[in-house]
This record gives structure tokens, sequence and C-alpha cells, in this order.
């Protein structure tokens, strides 16, 4: 059964501010990350603990991108993106 893929509104925001950054310099680059990040969560939705635990208890950590992260939720149903985090920032 594949699970539906939420999107907490912190990790909206931080898709949002991360993509507009980006788009100062580069827009083409600004729209291959979004649909990077964008299409790098769906398998999420058939295989859910394809993430590695993450270091926040009840978390779950998956390189969706050489530089991002996206930490995400399961329960049984739906896989909810909480945030989405670059590969050198300190978490948590």
């Amino acid at each position: 059964m594949t699970l539906p893929i939420a999107w907490q509104q912190t990790a909206r925001e931080d898709l949002v501010a991360l993509i507009r950054f980006i788009s100062e310099h580069n827009t083409y680059a600004a729209r291959d990350l979004k649909q990077r990040l964008e299409s790098g969560v769906l398998p999420l939705g058939d295989s859910p603990y394809l993430g590695r635990p993450g270091r926040v208890p009840g978390t779950r950590e998956l390189l969706v991108h050489p530089n991002y992260w996206v930490i995400y939720r399961v329960d049984l149903t739906c896989v909810e993106i909480a945030n989405i985090l670059h590969a050198r920032r300190e978490y948590p």
C-alpha cells in the first residue's frame, strides 16, 4: 500500500526559502533543485523506511540531493515531511 506524502508547513517554508535564495543567483538551478527535492521524496510513499533512522527520535532522514537531507516521520496514515536541511548545517 502506498502512503500519501504530506508536507508540514515548516518543510514547505524551508523549500520556499531555499528556492528563493538560489533563484536570486540562478533561476534554472532553483527550478531543477525544487524538482529534484520534490521528486526525491516520492519513493517514500512505497518505501517509507528507505531513509536512515533520524538523529531526533521518531524521525528518519533521506539524502535526496548531495547537499540536502529531508527529515520525515512515518505513521500508519502517511509519510510526513518535516524539514529540509543543508547537509553541512548542524542538526539538531
